[in-house]
């Protein structure tokens, strides 16, 4: 027996739970499922055209991990497409997270957004200062 998966962190909450070929009922369709965490990994990499180093930054997990999670959602995706399913999204081990972390300065009281996975910055972009502290941080949640 493996260990747990590590929840994997989604900026994104995907707005809809089915794609279906048009024309067929649901009835009569079989369906593929995509997780959510799965539906993250073609957002980063295939949408944003983040390499699979900056993808799995984002997600909280390594180059290698996002490369299995991508590697599984391209094969439900062309699985649906090339049979004609429907592809349900849902599940998996993920955490939804803050896109973007927003900083100042506490010098200069400069103000700006970082995307997640980029790290702390050192220093204030406007001023050099190392006085740099995070904004709007809320429940402890990862980024």
């Amino acid at each position: 027996m493996g260990r747990p998966h590590k929840k994997r962190n989604v900026a994104y909450n995907p707005n809809v739970s089915y794609f279906k070929p048009r024309g067929i009922p649901m009835k009569e369709l079989s369906e593929s499922c995509l997780t959510v965490d799965e539906c993250e990994a073609i957002r980063l990499a295939d949408y944003e055209g983040l390499s699979h180093e900056a993808a799995g930054e984002m997600m909280g997990v390594s180059r290698a991990t996002f490369g299995r999670i991508i590697e599984q959602a391209r094969r439900v995706v062309a699985d649906a497409l090339i049979n004609g399913k429907a592809i349900r999204i849902e599940g998996g081990e993920y955490q939804f997270v803050e896109a973007e972390r927003r900083f100042a300065c506490k010098v200069c009281r400069h103000q700006w957004v970082e995307p997640c996975g980029t790290g702390r910055p050192e220093n204030c972009p406007e001023c050099g200062k190392p006085e740099v502290g995070r904004l709007g941080v809320r429940d402890g949640r990862p980024c």
